[in-house]
């Protein structure tokens, strides 16, 4: 069975981060109608898409609650297995400044898995909900390209990816006529103002067209990125070390490696609904919208039967 699923590939669930703005371990906070979680609907089906392990970043300190609540229940339908993300791992050389307390970014956590994905793999949000249509595409094309530097993105609508409680931060995309991925830039702050949609940056506010596609942070790799993601870590922290909010971010790791030639990314349309629960006050939402799923017949109550 352990040989089988080695063949499949693997989902990259990122789970570290300290939920500041929602204020609570939102990871293991339940959603479903039997307290199902979002990580729950994630890997039920990741797995009815093909993967065949699913492996953890979580931070050492909800070890204990991640363990009691997720991992005892996926061990016994699929291989589990997690990694932590602290901020003291770093290249030789690098000491983390004393007053930071944030991770150091999504690409910084898919680097941190290196030794415990060994096949294509996916990375995921544990916050977000991706939809299964979004699983399935990426685990067609990650069965198609097992090496290699072509990569995968699924693309969503940013009028789609939007909070009505606060501002988020979104991977704004650039494509090709073949839908290939031109570049892709990370925006912060940005927020729906009337009928507009603005990123509101250091300098100035920018309006962004309501359909420009976006990374949610689902990415399809094979394993020769953790090359050229560490290829970049030292860069980054000789850059940066010093600033304690400074990130090292998957969009701006491919946009690299887009821009140098090094990497090709596909951008996968999927026709599957996404929503996150950025802040406490978006629960109320995603309960409601799992709860229409279940009842039009698209997830079993309970899940986990």
């Amino acid at each position: 069975m352990e040989e089988k699923n080695n063949m499949k590939p693997s989902l990259l669930v990122l789970a570290a981060g300290m939920g500041s703005r929602y204020g609570s371990l939102k990871q293991i906070d339940p959603v479903g109608p039997s307290g199902e979680t979002i990580i729950d609907y994630s890997v039920y089906d990741a797995l009815r898409a093909g993967f065949g392990k699913i492996v953890f970043v979580i931070r050492k300190n909800i070890e204990k609650d991640f363990k009691e609540t997720l991992l005892k229940k996926f061990e016994k339908f699929t291989q589990v297995d997690y990694v932590f993300q602290e901020l003291d791992m770093l290249p030789a050389g690098f000491v983390p400044p004393g007053e930071r307390k944030k991770p150091w970014g999504t690409a910084h956590a898919v680097l941190v898995a290196e030794n415990a994905v060994k096949t294509p793999f996916a990375v995921i949000n544990a916050d977000d909900f991706y939809g299964y249509d979004a699983f399935y595409q990426t685990a067609r094309f990650l069965e198609e390209n097992q090496e290699g530097t072509e990569y995968s993105m699924i693309g969503y609508l940013l009028k789609n990816t939007l909070s009505r409680h606060g501002t988020v931060s979104r991977g704004v995309c650039k494509t090709d006529s073949n839908g290939y991925l031109v570049s892709v830039t990370e925006h912060t702050r940005i927020k729906k103002e009337g009928d507009e949609i603005v990123c509101n940056g250091e300098d100035q506010k920018k309006v962004l067209p309501a359909d420009t596609p976006v990374s949610m942070n689902f990415w399809g790799f094979t394993p020769s990125v953790f090359g050229q993601i560490k290829q970049g870590f030292s860069a980054f922290l000789t850059e940066n070390i010093c600033d304690e909010k400074s990130e090292y971010f998957i969009p701006e790791v491919v946009d690299k490696l887009i821009k140098t030639k090094k990497a090709k990314v596909r951008v996968l349309p999927c026709n599957s609904s996404w929503f996150g629960v950025t802040y406490r006050e978006d629960k109320p939402a995603a309960i409601e919208h799992i709860r229409k799923l279940v009842e039009r017949g698209e997830y079993p109550d309970p899940l986990w039967k």
